[in-house]
């Protein structure tokens, strides 16, 4: 969003105390046997991808009314959008929780995808926002105006509220929607703010909550980025509230699902592992914000942290930037696989 990098001395300045090694009281993550990730919004949709075992395409089987054609019909495809939204499913023996993870940017991306995919969403167990950034939280005004969402719980990190904006020197000053609590809990939504980690789902989702920084190439959002402070706007690098979803595939390793992964992917990853005691990542999936000058230099080192731990599939999406595309395509073949807007991703446990 920015193109201006940052002071590396302001922003580590500014991070909150790294905590390196084992956590003191590792959480009891449970083990699930399958869990499906379908990405209901991302900045693309491609119709001539191919699936595989793991890998569910969107079909075109959708139908909408269009009198230019002789048949008075056609197959729209899927929406994309600069945003995010995936709907996760978790699965213990005869089990099934749905949550949705973010909800992409406009209010009506999200909902009309899931209806082309034949998706109801009035099962939903609940709702988890990765951040409070408008393109990943616009799909609510949607949700809540499709079918209410009355006590729908919706985890989120208490600096979600705060207000941002962006200032580019000698340019224009934007400043971006911000969510509100009072709204959101008029429309049904049952708010829970947690800043520490969170379990969900009988144990088996994790919600990191607050991510610690620990490496020395994630240094967060340029200056541009600020954030109102109650008395003056001040350059916000850490986008505080970023938080991800952490699944652990029994016998097969941790499943990170990101938002735009602000907190930086390999501290989101470390931090995964830390908290739960297991070391094994076997599947990266959602936004990692590698696009433009700002942060393309710390692709390299990102890149060779994430060949280091040798996930079996990596997805990235939203805000990943093509150059942090093709180089993690180049490195990691046989794992990287191109993100769609409607595609589902199944991993399933060890046989």
């Amino acid at each position: 969003m920015c193109e201006t990098g940052a002071d590396p001395h302001d922003v580590l300045t500014a991070m909150p105390r790294p905590a390196a090694g084992p956590a003191v009281d590792p959480i009891a993550l449970e083990p699930v046997d399958e869990i499906k990730i379908t990405t209901l919004v991302d900045n693309v949709f491609d119709a001539l991808l191919t699936g595989d075992e793991r890998t569910r395409r969107a079909s075109s089987g959708a139908v909408v009314a269009a009198p230019q054609f002789e048949t008075g019909r056609t197959t729209p495809g899927m929406i994309a959008e600069h945003g995010f939204s995936a709907l996760v499913t978790v699965r213990r023996a005869d089990r099934s929780t749905t949550l949705l993870f973010d909800t992409g940017r406009s209010p009506d991306a999200m909902l009309t995808n899931a209806d082309r995919l034949g998706i109801d969403l009035s099962g939903l167990h609940g709702v988890v926002l990765s951040h409070g950034h408008y393109d990943h939280a616009g799909g609510l005004a949607g949700l809540a105006g499709r079918q209410g969402v009355r006590a729908l719980p919706m985890v989120v990190h208490p600096r979600v509220w705060t207000r941002r904006r962006l200032a580019i020197p000698g340019g224009t000053t934007e400043e971006l929607p911000t969510l509100s609590k009072r709204a959101l809990e008029g429309e049904g939504f049952a708010v829970i703010e947690r800043r520490d980690p969170s379990l969900l789902v009988d144990g088996s989702v994790l919600i990191t909550g607050e991510v610690d920084r620990t490496t020395e190439f994630e240094r967060g959002m340029p200056p541009p980025h600020q954030a109102w402070t109650g008395s003056e706007w001040a350059h916000d690098p850490l986008v505080i509230d970023d938080q991800a979803l952490v699944v652990h595939v029994r016998d097969r390793g941790l499943v990170v699902l990101t938002g735009c992964g602000h907190a930086g992917v390999i501290n989101i990853v470390r931090q995964a592992q830390r908290l739960t005691g297991i070391e094994r990542l076997h599947a990266l999936v959602g936004g990692l914000h590698l696009s433009g000058p700002a942060f393309e230099p710390v692709i390299g080192p990102t890149l060779a942290a994430l060949t280091e731990l040798a996930p079996s599939l990596v997805v990235p999406g939203h805000c990943t930037g093509w150059r942090a595309q093709h180089a993690m395509a180049g490195a990691m073949p046989d794992a990287w696989v191109q993100g769609s807007s409607g595609t589902t991703y199944r991993l399933t446990a060890a046989v």
